[in-house]
């Protein structure tokens, strides 16, 4: 029996890949902080595309060529809802930079796998961070392949423009300084906000108090507290 392929327009390109969005509950963590991270990072920029574990189609009418980074970051396509990310209907843009967090069942093939994919469909940036062994790597598109970033340590990403620390663990800070946050720090530092704000407008209340109790007293006395310099 002669199989007939179907029309490129027919083809249905899965949204899952079956796999897991991670193995465990640090490699989660990691994926989450830093794919919340960049989002919160461009919020304002209505054409920066942030994505976590979404699949990657980067030929139309070849739904095999697929890859699911961690995180990805499409500078010039918009925000919104995608169930995957076909290049052809993103303009032909690729993600310029994605992550990879590791975990114990990624096999040395499969990275390689993804590194070589990455070099070939003209990612510019690529990062990879091993939490068990504190191991971070990065790959800098340079004269149309991805040589290694040496040193890694305070390396600025020149799309991102975050910069990477590395010392007893993997430290990410924002152009501003500010260090990537996971939602409890975020969260317990919103709350300290609020509980400081909240002491800021129960001491302004407690003084208002005051300067209203020394002026019944002057008036009391007859004095004016108005006509006080």
């Amino acid at each position: 029996m002669i199989s007939q392929s179907l029309p490129q327009s027919n083809l249905v390109y899965p949204e899952s890949d079956g796999k897991p969005m991670a193995d465990n509950t640090e490699q989660f963590r990691w994926i989450v902080t830093i794919q919340q991270n960049l989002d919160w990072l461009f919020a304002n920029d209505p054409n920066v595309f942030v994505a976590g574990d979404l699949l990657w189609y980067p030929v139309e009418g070849h739904r095999e060529i697929c890859t699911a980074p961690d995180t990805l970051v499409a500078f010039g396509r918009p925000k919104g809802k995608r169930g995957s990310y076909k290049q052809w209907e993103e303009g032909g843009i690729a993600p310029q930079v994605v992550f990879e967090i590791l975990s114990p069942s990624n096999t040395l093939t499969e990275m390689n796998k993804k590194q070589v994919f990455y070099d070939r469909y003209n990612v510019e940036e690529y990062y990879l961070y091993d939490p068990d062994k504190n191991d971070f790597s990065g790959w800098l598109r340079v004269d149309r392949t991805l040589d290694v970033i040496d040193p890694i340590d305070q390396w600025v990403s020149p799309r991102l423009g975050i910069r990477f620390s590395l010392d007893e663990t993997l430290h990410i800070y924002r152009p501003d300084g500010q260090p990537f946050l996971s939602y409890i720090e975020i969260a317990q530092q919103a709350e300290q906000e609020r509980q400081r704000a909240e002491q800021e407008r129960e001491r302004a209340e407690q003084e208002h108090q005051r300067a209203e109790r020394l002026a019944d007293r002057l008036r009391a006395m007859g004095i004016n507290p108005d006509e006080i310099d």
